[in-house]
């Protein structure tokens, strides 16, 4: 009846209006075995996904596919066996422990290739939760913080439920989502999650790194930057660099400072020329109200923005990625602590891919020399060998520049006693010479 009105002319007013219902009743939409796809990131929409919780128990074998998500873990506790199951595509903290505990799901895939998943049917969805910004004057939301990685999905889910939220920005690009696809409508006036890019307890051995990648990055570059605090404090340090420019599968607060700074002006990028281009929004409030209708940022779909083909049409391309450990032989695990998964690939492989790729690019993985376990013990993450059930994310055949707090190791066509040598330089100190000795054993050196 709702896509009947719509075609009979309704204005969208009245349409919007008739699709108004409350979180409750809206999940009252999803039954036992549907696959539910949930916006992740900053634009979790809690009071649908609570919903979902307090109606679990009246359903069975409910399968919730999402990325990251930055939320509370009620929905993959314990007691949500059998009735909600998690497929996350993107470990986070708050689901890692389901996972690990064989309560939840990974599928493995590139950030790239994670829409396409449902867009191609290879994962049909029964239902979508989404989180959108207010509609405009014709009746059209915007995906706001997260469209990059729910857009494609939304179009293709039978059912639709939208939270229509007050505090969520109106971003531009290709996030334009309207009033007609949407089957449930709930509206909100809540503040989106926020995740600060703040500094790491290692401090000094953050920006130790931050300042050796800085020297990489020749001015007129276009930059990626990954989660966490190395990326966000290379920020920092381009204060004197030229018409710098963004394309990123995410931005931060940081990108705020360079454009105020007259830094990050775009000028010279090849793509997209004056525009940061983006998937997803990961920061706090600042950065959610300075994207809200500004014309300087662009949010595309993730098929897209982090197409390695897509991403080499830059020239200059840095990549800025980091790892959980990497091997002599420059494999980069960067998704598991051995067997246990961690986190995932997302958008490493196709960006460090993209910018071998790209004219004049630079791509880097970035880590600290070191790794304090929970006992205290300090160990080295330049090791001769990787851990037994280690995922490599980036291949020794797709590695670069690695960066420590000790310097820069350039591998790209290197063999693997260069390579060693090159590692054991920018491993820390106290490590060098058993990791030296334990390579004469593999006779790397």
């Amino acid at each position: 009846m709702q896509k009947e009105a719509m075609e009979q002319g309704a204005d969208w007013r009245e349409v919007y209006r008739s699709r108004i219902t409350t979180p409750d009743e809206a999940v009252k939409a999803i039954k036992s075995g549907d696959r539910v796809f949930l916006t992740g990131n900053a634009s979790v929409p809690l009071p649908l996904l609570d919903a979902l919780v307090r109606r679990a128990p009246e359903l069975r074998d409910v399968e919730i596919c999402h990325p990251l998500t930055i939320c509370p873990d009620d929905y993959v506790a314990p007691e949500m066996e059998g009735h909600l199951r998690v497929n996350s595509m993107f470990i986070s903290a708050n689901v890692r422990r389901a996972i690990n505990e064989g309560r939840a799901d990974f599928t493995p895939v590139m950030l790239s290739e994670f829409p396409l998943l449902f867009k191609n049917g290879h994962l049909p969805l029964d239902v979508a939760l989404v989180h959108v910004s207010p509609p405009d004057e014709n009746g059209v939301c915007s995906m706001g913080a997260e469209s990059g990685l729910t857009i494609s999905a939304a179009e293709v889910a039978k059912t639709v439920i939208a939270l229509v939220n007050e505090q969520m920005p109106r971003t531009l690009g290709d996030t334009a989502f309207p009033i007609e696809r949407m089957d449930y409508i709930v509206p909100a006036d809540t503040p989106l999650f926020e995740m600060p890019m703040g500094d790491d307890a290692d401090g000094d051995v953050v920006e130790g790194i931050a300042a050796h990648i800085a020297g990489l990055i020749p001015d007129g570059a276009t930059m990626q930057m990954g989660i966490g605090a190395i990326p966000n404090a290379v920020l920092r340090f381009l204060k004197d660099k030229k018409d710098l420019g963004v394309h990123s599968e995410l931005i931060s607060d940081g990108v705020i400072d360079l454009v105020e700074a007259g830094v990050l002006t775009g000028a010279r990028k090849t793509l997209h020329p004056g525009k940061i281009i983006c998937g997803f929004l990961l920061g706090t409030k600042r950065l959610y109200d300075w994207v809200d209708n500004n014309p300087l940022v662009e949010l595309h779909r993730t098929e897209y923005v982090n197409d390695p083909f897509v991403v080499a049409q830059n020239e200059r391309m840095v990549a800025i990625n980091s790892a959980i450990e990497i091997d002599l032989t420059g494999q980069v695990c960067a998704d598991s602590i051995g067997t246990r998964m961690h986190s995932a690939v997302g958008g490493q492989l196709d960006f460090i891919y993209g910018a071998s790729r790209s004219r004049g690019g630079v791509p880097i993985i970035a880590l600290p020399s070191t790794s304090t376990l929970r006992d205290g013990s300090v160990v080295s993450r330049i090791v001769p060998t990787l851990k037994t059930g280690a995922g490599v994310v980036t291949s020794r055949n797709h590695v670069h520049y690695v960066v420590t707090e000790y310097g820069v190791a350039d591998l790209y066509g290197k063999t693997v006693r260069q390579r060693t040598a090159a590692l054991i330089e920018i491993a820390h100190p106290r490590f060098r010479d058993e990791i030296r000795e334990k390579a004469k054993e593999l006779k790397y050196l």
